[in-house]
């Protein structure tokens, strides 16, 4: 099992996403979040082709199931739970990822 979390920045929200690889393919997603919009996508993703997922963003079910589901196009959760996804299967290393902002005019 992989577990990431992820604290989506001014919405306040936090999600904790769970992967579980379940054979070759597939694996299970399980996602707990103080998101209603980031609940629905987690129940309506459940078991997926992680190859599938991985493969390009327009046909990637993670993105798809994004569109119908999270009301905010930058949300980093769908990302998050794909890092996680590579991870589980062993494609990644569990490196954390970071978005800083900066003071352009101090740079």
């Amino acid at each position: 099992m992989t577990v990431v979390e992820v604290d989506a920045g001014s919405c306040g929200f936090i999600t904790k996403i769970e992967v579980f690889k379940v054979d070759a393919r597939m694996v299970r997603v399980v996602v707990s979040s103080d998101c209603e919009m980031i609940i629905e996508w987690g129940e309506a993703l459940g078991s997926l082709d992680w190859g599938q997922c991985l493969r390009n963003f327009i046909d990637s079910p993670v993105f798809q199931c994004s569109s119908k589901h999270i009301g905010h196009v930058a949300c980093p959760v769908p990302v998050a739970l794909l890092k996680a996804m590579e991870v589980e299967v062993g494609v990644a290393l569990p490196v954390d990822v970071t978005i800083r902002f900066r003071d352009a005019n101090t740079e």
